[in-house]
């Protein structure tokens, strides 16, 4: 827990403590700080997925309780491996329902949509960035409220770039990241790399999802309900798609095709044998883990795409959705507490600080954001420079891992583009139908 935390725990104690001594007797207390004045006492268990997220919420929520005594909160987290849908579906079937869950995209909004509550009556709604409710609208009605935002691009070593004398900032087009990719690599032996890039193409949902995502967004406006609800795909950006494909391929390690996650982030990046990779805020703990200073020295581009230079692909992981089947007063107690998580100042540095999150909502500035990927990230999201995470909208999970099957045997030499275009473009179709 940070010393701010722990800090503003303590002067909220202390405060409560001044009120107490010197209130007129009209409430009591008993021994154990429970409120003993006959108001309804209210429990709201919260079931999600984030298990590495329990110790710090946990202390958050002793702050809320201090604040509202009238309210117990239980937190339930399931995760690790775990199959996290699947336990909430058997909550919900026993009766064991939770008053708030998390749902992640349409797809799971959709599935749960006779138990999730209209929060657009929120602050929280009020105060989420531009197209972060997008996927969770229900006419207007909003089903769910961010966790918060993630982002991805092409992560450099800011050391690397400035050693070749590559200006990261002047990279807008294609052009520009083939010639910055080019510079670099002629200088591979004096910068002490071994290839400019490292693709983890054995991963397919760094292709077929993610890279794809940057190209595909623009066919369904940046919209993932579009795309939850499209019939089919058409590849407008298809050939934009292949050339960024096949320029990371021929600056990578090689071969791409045996470059997993792991190897990609800590063997390849980490240990400083590339400049750059295709990656998201997510992979900071492990860089810095390896390499602190690495971590405090990393910058993010986006990926170039026509007519949205410049903008970087943005998108929320999960959503709390609060249970509409409990009674009215817990479920406005659950808003209030969602609200209260979003907007506090506990609340916000609790998220920002020791849930390490990017916030989706307005309210908060980069200085409360820790690692240097995470703040411009949000400094791209506050100013609406951003590409939408469409890939949530895809016909089923595994309609990205098919895309990204097809493009590792192009990779290959097994199949032609043409043919990876047209075989996704199947498998989409028999997805809606």
């Amino acid at each position: 827990m940070s010393k701010h935390l722990k800090g503003l725990i303590v002067l909220l104690l202390a405060v409560l403590v001044l009120a107490a001594c010197g209130g007129d007797g009209s409430s009591e207390s008993n021994a154990n700080g429970d409120d003993t004045s006959g108001e309804e006492q209210i429990t709201i268990n919260v079931f999600q997925g984030k298990v590495e997220i329990k110790d710090q919420f946990e202390a958050m929520v002793e702050v809320y309780e201090e604040e509202n005594p009238n309210v117990n909160i239980e937190f339930v987290a399931v995760g690790g491996g775990s199959d996290y849908i699947g336990s909430l579906k058997t909550r919900f079937s026993s009766g064991d329902e939770p008053e708030i869950f998390s749902i992640a995209g349409p797809t799971e909004a959709e599935q749960f949509k006779d138990y999730l509550a209209d929060l657009s009556d929120t602050e929280s709604a009020q105060l989420a960035f531009e197209g972060t409710l997008d996927s969770v609208r229900d006419g207007d009605a909003v089903l769910g409220l961010p966790y918060n935002l993630e982002g991805y691009g092409y992560i450099y070593n800011k050391e690397i770039f400035e050693n070749a004398g590559v200006d990261a900032s002047s990279i807008m087009t294609y052009e520009d990241l083939e010639n910055a990719f080019s510079t670099i690599d002629s200088q591979k032996d004096d910068l002490g790399i071994v290839a400019v890039n490292a693709l983890g193409a054995k991963e397919r949902w760094i292709i077929g999802a993610h890279l794809a995502n940057a190209y595909l967004a623009p066919e369904f406006n940046n919209n993932i309900l579009e795309a939850y609800n499209a019939d089919t795909v058409t590849f407008e950006r298809g050939d934009e798609l292949k050339r960024m494909l096949d320029l990371q391929v021929e600056y990578s390690v090689q071969p791409t095709l045996n470059i997993d996650y792991s190897q990609q982030v800590e063997q390849y990046f980490s240990l400083g044998q590339v400049a750059v990779i295709q990656q998201g805020n997510w992979i900071y703990p492990s860089v810095e883990q390896m390499d602190p200073d690495l971590a405090q020295n990393l910058g993010i581009l986006p990926i170039p795409v026509e007519g949205l230079e410049g903008k970087l692909p943005v998108g929320v992981p999960n959503y709390w959705g609060v249970n509409k089947n409990k009674d009215e007063a817990t479920v406005q107690a659950a808003k209030d507490f969602l609200d209260w998580m979003n907007t506090s100042e506990v609340g916000k540095e609790t998220v920002t600080s020791e849930f390490n999150f990017i916030p989706a909502y307005e309210g908060y500035s980069a200085d409360m954001i820790n690692d240097p990927i995470s703040k411009e990230i949000f400094r791209y999201s506050e100013a609406g420079e951003t590409i939408g995470w469409v890939f949530n909208g895809f016909p089923s999970n595994s309609w990205g891992d098919l895309l990204g099957e097809f493009m590792q045997e192009y990779i290959a030499d097994g199949l032609e583009w043409e043919d990876v275009l047209t075989n996704a473009t199947e498998k989409w179709e028999e997805g809606r139908n």
